[in-house]
């Protein structure tokens, strides 16, 4: 294999919270298992990204997605790093000129857990609680659920949103059950949300390696520990969320699942407050993935009209 003759380490890019760090981490362990490589012949580089440092104000308001994304991503199109370890549902649809998500690892639980202070499922919390999250797509969700809820912007990584929860600044928040699980923070789960009640994001639960589009050292040694299945439901969420332009500013959901040669996908979007909702489910070929979220995302765009997102963003 190309990689006997390197002399160097690969560096893998990647944010410096604890989740970020854990999804280095299991990326390494499967890069070493498929080429029977060491460690020590990879090096983690973290790297401080505007995402992480403003944490005073709702993405959506300063940029969306690619503030967890672009000073890794500059590294990566210097040559500072050879690959980048990314949360998928962070990435945005359209990526710098000369980079490519060029692996999927197996995904996690894609469903969103609920974590209660006093009561252990959403529908138990009291009128006029008060629940956190810094998601749009959740907050709206929530919002259509429950209609009476206080919901509040809730920044902060994992630890830190457990923390406040624990400290009372709110009674419940929401939290993706695959982030919690690479924590071995899952006992901390009250409620586990159905996905087809409570649709997850584009892309939530899955690991995706970035690399420069030309190089194929990197390509063959991604190549490998890259999941089929996932990366079939990726292509088909991602494509739903591109011809949408969905980002942090937008309340959407999208979900595909493989079953064999045959792909199912739900998707959402939804107004802020929660009370407009459009729903659309669509299958096919797996092998048709892009297709099939494209053709979703058309559809939903037919039933909610052509200014849906315009009325209110």
């Amino acid at each position: 294999m190309q990689t006997a003759s390197r002399t160097k380490s690969y560096k893998i890019g990647t944010r410096g919270s604890a989740l970020a760090l854990a999804q280095a981490h299991e990326t390494r362990a499967c890069l070493c298992a498929a080429h029977g490589m060491h460690e020590e012949q990879f090096e983690i580089v973290v790297v401080s990204t505007s995402g992480d440092r403003i944490q005073d104000r709702p993405l959506s308001e300063v940029g969306g997605k690619g503030l967890f994304s672009k000073e890794i991503e500059d590294l990566l199109l210097s040559g500072a790093i050879d690959l980048a370890v990314h949360s998928s549902k962070d990435m945005a649809t359209t990526l710098p000129d000369g980079l490519v998500l060029a692996a999927f690892l197996p995904r996690e639980d894609a469903r969103d857990a609920f974590i209660g202070r006093e009561v252990k499922r959403l529908t138990d919390l009291p009128q006029g609680a008060t629940i956190g999250s810094s998601s749009l797509r959740r907050q709206a969700q929530i919002k259509h659920l429950r209609p009476d809820l206080n919901v509040v912007m809730f920044r902060g990584n994992v630890q830190t949103r457990l923390r406040k929860l624990s400290e009372g600044q709110v009674d419940g928040t929401l939290l993706a059950l695959a982030g919690l699980k690479r924590l071995a923070l899952e006992h901390a789960v009250t409620e586990i949300l159905n996905e087809t009640e409570f649709l997850p994001a584009p892309g939530q639960g899955a690991i995706c390696i970035e690399i420069r589009e030309n190089d194929s050292d990197l390509q063959a040694l991604v190549k490998l520990i890259s999941h089929k299945p996932t990366t079939l439901a990726l292509m088909c969420e991602r494509a739903f969320l591109k011809v949408l332009d969905g980002d942090c500013r937008t309340p959407l959901a999208g979900h595909a699942l493989i079953e064999g040669e045959k792909l199912y996908f739900k998707g959402m979007i939804l107004n802020p407050d929660g009370t407009v909702v459009h729903a659309v489910e669509d299958s096919g070929l797996a092998s048709d993935a892009i297709q099939i979220g494209e053709r979703a995302a058309r559809n939903i765009l037919e039933k909610a009209g052509k200014d849906f997102f315009a009325s209110w963003s």
